[in-house]
Parts: C-alpha cells; sequence; structure tokens
C-alpha cells in the first residue's frame, strides 16, 4: 500500500490536516474545487522564488484566509506589507476571472508562514533535484549531495526515486536511492512526500522524494 498512494493523502485524517477547509453544495462544489486549484497552481508559479511549499485555503462566509509557508517570508510580505497587498489583488483578480465578474464583498485574508528548516522540505528538496538534472549534472552525485544534506539536518530518511529516460538513456528505467528509515507504511510516522518533473533534453524525468522527519515542524 506505501508503495501506491501519496503519503500524505494516506495520513490526512490521521493527524495531517486537508489543505482546502470548507463545505459547500452540489451546485457550487464544483466551482469551489476549480478556484482553489487555479489559485494554488498560480501561488506556487508567482511565489516560487521565495520558496513556496504549501498552500492552504480555508473558506468563510465572506472571508478566504489563505496560509502561504515558505522559506523566506521576506519575499513575500515586501516592504512594508506591500507584497501582501499585491498578492491579495492578484487573488481577486483570478476569481474575477473564474467567477466572470467584480468581486466586492470578499475578503482576503493571507498569512505567511517561515519553514524552520527548508532541508526537511520534500517540496524544495525535489525541486532543487530536478533543477540540478536540468542543468545536466551527473544524477547521482547530486543524489548523493542532497541525501547528505538531508540526513544533516536531523531527517530519519530519504528516499529519492528518479524515472524516465535518466541520464539519456534510450529505454526509461526507474533509479531507487535511499538512506536511513522511509517506513511508508507507518502512518505513526510523519512523512513528508513530493514529485517534480525535470525537463531534460532527451524528455521528462520524474523526481519523487520521500523525508521522514523526527517531529512535526
Amino acid at each position: 500500500m506505501g508503495q501506491k498512494i501519496n503519503p500524505i493523502g494516506f495520513r490526512i485524517g490521521s493527524y495531517k490536516p486537508w489543505k482546502s477547509r470548507w463545505f459547500a453544495d452540489n451546485k457550487i462544489y464544483k466551482d469551489f474545487l476549480i478556484e482553489d486549484i487555479r489559485i494554488r497552481e498560480a501561488l506556487i508559479k508567482k511565489l516560487k522564488l521565495a520558496g513556496i511549499t504549501d498552500v492552504e485555503i480555508e473558506r468563510l462566509t465572506k472571508s478566504m484566509v489563505i496560509t502561504v509557508t515558505v522559506s523566506r517570508p521576506g519575499v513575500v510580505i515586501g516592504r512594508g506589507g506591500t507584497g501582501i497587498e499585491d498578492l491579495k489583488k492578484f487573488i481577486l483578480s483570478i476569481l474575477s476571472d473564474l467567477r466572470k465578474k467584480k468581486i466586492k464583498d470578499l475578503k482576503i485574508d493571507l498569512k505567511v508562514n517561515e519553514i524552520k528548516n527548508p532541508e526537511l522540505s520534500a517540496y524544495l528538496v525535489a525541486g532543487r533535484v530536478a533543477a540540478d538534472l536540468e542543468r545536466r549534472m551527473p544524477q547521482r552525485r547530486v543524489v548523493a549531495k542532497t541525501m547528505e544534506r538531508v540526513m544533516a539536518s536531523g531527517a530519519k530518511g530519504i528516499k529519492i526515486v528518479l524515472s524516465g529516460r535518466v541520464g539519456g538513456a534510450e529505454i526509461s528505467r526507474v533509479e531507487k536511492y535511499h538512506m536511513g528509515s522511509v517506513p511508508t507504511q507507518t502512518l505513526r510516522e510523519n512523512i513528508d512526500y513530493a514529485q517534480v518533473p525535470a525537463l531534460l533534453k532527451k524528455g521528462y524525468v520524474g523526481v519523487k522524494v520521500w523525508i521522514t522527519r523526527i517531529k512535526e515542524e
């Protein structure tokens, strides 16, 4: 089971919360779902330089609370909080485009959380590995340095899987790298997971990262 399911989705309900928290009836459920997906994709793309890893959305009657988790909060906040106001306008523009009308009565509350240890974030680690592969660095050297860096930061274990035309091979293959303990089927373990595609000259290579943390950040 641990090999066939998203480790984060597997643990939702036991101790990991939902990324979107709201209730809607059948008529507007699909609209809210599409809005959450578009907002999350847009924020991840816009705040890439800030090291964004997570976007949580909570809807109330006439307000929306959006919490972004980043490694460099100063990039998001900006000088005197101007970055926060710009992001609120950006989110309102996305909602206006989707609803095809100007939104006036919706309040956006944007919260910024800082990652205490970016080396223990699976999304940032996977993104760094994908970026190194796109710069044509040898995959084994990249993975070895990454695993050593993560273990030195206090992780209990890390697993990295590369799949596709790794190293420009004619036939796609899967390479697995492992260090420490990564019990994928143990619900009590705090395992962070992320997958990021790397676009290489010969095609895409998928990068999957599992990190076993000691405790919740």
